[in-house]
């Protein structure tokens, strides 16, 4: 079988074949699917062993001083011989994987061959084909959860021994400095707690990952924007605990730490940093310094790790392999998300040059994997997912029906934030034939502000009131990404025709409901927020590029840029991520443009961020391909777009200028829009009134928004299991 090992003499680093482990007693032979790179630990080691004899003295002291007492006792020559003959071997990496228990020793039951296990272990689960690991040192994996995501059991049960330590309660505020792959998971632990956290980190990129899984806010050491937040969180007070996820020889985080605590915080060391103490700083406020100890209780004891012994759950409630199975049972019932910390999954053959990328700053990771061939000698197969979009039913009879106005369309909002404020209401108070009824937000104030602004009728907090009113027509729901589908069901229900922006769900089971609504009711006047292909500009580029015959492709690039820090849209926990709060406009917008529904989607990640890449497929074989960037520079237009077909290409430049060519000649040029660009708000607004006053057919079909929902939806879905998704149509 092959492992990775390391000559730490050399530095040498190598995939090498090795003789398949025995299966002992009291413990499993595990055949490895997924293999965890710690990019702390083991970079750290790495790093360490390609260093000159001196520089391996000065980064392990603790070492040094053994040789010197060696030396004392035994001897110069011996001593010599007994170092180089240590340093002159090979030694094995990793400490953290999932496999599939392939052979069973004796005075084991609780697993049996073919179960997938999480292992830990810096002697037990290592990089290799197969690993012998005792009884502590694994756990049964919980049905549903995916391999690649059990391979973090052992790190997060490091974050989590981390957080015990630091003994945190409800309605506490956390300070996390460090936010490589520790620090990420101490994020989400702490908030699955009820802790509000503030995280530290040099890295504008892992300071906004940290934001999207769950911190309040994040920022640079150096920034006063941390201490700012801080204040305000702890009403100055400083925050309840600190936890040191960091490395390196700086003694920053310890200073920062003294800082920012309150009187007599807990600062808690996890990770491996200078401890230099400024005493008066600890001594005034006599902080609590705990250290944390790998795992949990019984790492380092023999008898526990190697003789299966436990301790009594009376008496140590979390050990080692307590904290593994709690970790594991986190992530199956997703209050722990380690998918967006994945930042490479290399093949196990590609295990030498991986490490080299890392250690040389080439690959750029939060986490790293190692992806293992099975029995068969072929990387594990994963079942290619699918995605049920719903089939719109309606009720025969009308349950609630829907009132055709006789005089102006009488409208309600729900929600009056910034997005309402700027981008519709400022088409609606205008408009003839429109009357602003009833404004309902959760704050009087807001409510009052928004009425004063665009002139509603009524301004108030009570929306069952709004949604019995016989004399509203139609409903605005403008409110934050959670309640958009549960506001949409309610006002549905009550025989009202909804404006929703998006999106529509945040899930399938959202959608299901949404749909459950319009067969109960029998009413589908439903429109959502997918304002592009209401741009004058695209409807007219569009035109201009005429018919298709053969199948198009279309390259949609959107340099969405990154969000302040504190912005309600990485609260992806409750919000949802960022793509699916905003992607529905740029799917809808190929759909439309390729006059279909796409039935499979694939998408892809970049390391560290939310950059995406996501092809979508069509009927007639066409694609169109979503790059959906972050990272991108600000002074770059936001939005292009490219349809190529029959040899005609269609251009669209920010919503500025579009463009249509045929053959060798541009044939048709807009000219350049001087002002504001139009992104098709207010020919959406029209077009929704009119279907109101009228009666007549919704701007855009229900099904069509639900194709687009779904889509959306899909790419999550896709993202996680690293395969398209088909797009399955329900009978």
């Amino acid at each position: 079988m092959k492992q990775v090992v390391q000559n730490y003499k050399s530095g040498e680093l190598a995939l090498l074949d090795v003789p398949v482990p025995g299966c002992k007693p009291d413990g499993v032979r595990v055949r490895t699917a997924f293999s965890l790179i710690s990019t702390g630990t083991e970079l750290m080691k790495v790093s360490e062993a390609g260093m000159s004899m001196l520089g391996k003295a000065r980064s392990r002291p603790d070492q040094v001083a053994k040789v010197m007492q060696s030396v004392a006792t035994n001897g110069v020559p011996a001593t010599y011989r007994k170092v180089m003959g240590k340093l002159d071997s090979y030694t094995p990496l990793g400490y953290s994987l999932c496999g599939v228990v392939e052979q069973v020793g004796a005075g084991i039951d609780d697993v049996k061959a073919g179960d997938l296990v999480a292992c830990a272990g810096n002697e037990h689960a290592l990089h290799a084909e197969l690993n012998w690991v005792p009884k502590n040192l694994y756990t049964p994996v919980p049905d549903g959860l995916a391999q690649r995501h059990a391979a973090f059991g052992t790190v997060g049960s490091i974050a989590m021994q981390g957080v015990r330590q630091g003994e945190p309660q409800l309605g506490e505020v956390a300070l996390v400095i460090g936010l490589g792959l520790i620090g990420q998971l101490v994020v989400q632990l702490l908030t699955a707690s009820g802790v509000r956290v503030v995280g530290v980190d040099p890295d504008p990129a892992r300071c906004e990952l940290a934001e999207r899984l769950g911190a309040v806010a994040c920022g640079d050491p150096e920034s006063a924007a941390v201490e700012a937040s801080v204040a305000e969180l702890t009403g100055g007070h400083g925050v309840d605990q600190v936890y040191l996820a960091a490395g390196g020889s700086s003694n920053q985080p310890v200073e920062l730490a003294a800082r920012l605590s309150r009187d007599r915080g807990r600062v808690v060391d996890i990770g491996k940093c200078s401890l230099d103490l400024p005493w008066n700083a600890y001594y005034e406020k006599e902080l609590d310094v705990r250290f944390s100890r790998s795992y949990g209780p019984g790492r380092y004891d023999p008898e526990y790790e190697l003789q299966g012994r436990d301790y009594p759950i009376g008496y140590v409630r979390w050990t080692e392999r307590r904290n593994l199975a709690c970790f594991l049972d986190l992530m199956a019932r997703g209050r722990v998300d380690v998918e967006p910390l994945i930042s490479h999954i290399a093949d196990f053959d590609d295990a030498v040059e991986t490490y080299r990328s890392l250690k040389d700053g080439d690959l750029k990771a939060v986490a790293v994997l190692f992806r293992y061939p099975d029995g068969s000698g072929h990387a594990e197969e994963v079942p290619a997912p699918e995605v049920a979009v719903p089939q719109v039913r309606r009720s025969g009879a009308v349950a609630t029906p829907v009132r055709k106005p006789t005089g102006p369309v009488r409208l309600a909002f729900v929600g009056a934030g910034n997005y309402a404020s700027s981008m519709l209401l400022p088409h609606l108070a205008q408009r003839d034939g429109v009357q602003l009824s009833a404004v309902v937000t959760t704050t009087a104030l807001s409510a009052a502000n928004a009425q004063r602004t665009f002139g509603f009728a009524a301004a108030t907090t009570d929306l069952d009131a709004v949604l019995g009113d016989p004399s509203i027509d139609a409903v605005f729901v403008v409110t934050r990404h959670s309640s958009h589908a549960a506001l949409t069901r309610k006002a549905l229900l009550a025989g009202k025709a909804v404006f929703v922006e998006k999106p529509l769900a945040l899930t399938e089971d959202e959608l299901a409901d949404v749909l459950a609504a319009v067969e109960e009711s029998g009413n589908d006047r439903l429109q959502v927020g997918f304002n592009r292909r209401f741009s004058p500009l695209l409807q007219e580029a569009r035109k201009r590029f005429g018919a298709r015959t053969g199948p198009a492709n279309l390259r949609y690039l959107v340099n969405a840029g990154r969000l302040d820090h504190g912005s309600w849209y990485l609260q992806q926990g409750s919000e949802g991520s960022r793509f699916t709060g905003e992607g529905g406009h740029f799917i809808d917008t190929a759909s439309w443009l390729l006059d279909a529904d796409p039935v499979s989607v694939y998408a892809v990640a970049a390391a560290g961020n939310e950059d995406l890449q996501i092809v979508l497929r069509y009927p007639d074989g066409s694609t169109a391909t979503i790059a959906y960037v972050t990272t991108g520079a600000a002074a770059f237009p936001k939005e292009t777009l490219d349809l190529l077909a029959d040899g005609k290409v269609l251009q669209l430049d920010d919503f500025v200028r579009a463009s249509v060519y045929d053959g060798r000649r541009r044939r048709w040029v807009s000219s350049r829009l001087p002002k504001a660009r139009d992104k098709g708000q207010s020919a959406e607004l029209a077009a929704f009134v009119k279907a109101v006053r009228t009666g007549g057919p919704m701007p855009v079909p229900l099904e069509s928004l639900v194709a687009t929902t779904s889509a959306t939806l899909a790419v999550r879905t896709g993202l996680a299991g690293g395969a398209p998704v088909t797009l399955a149509r329900a009978l």
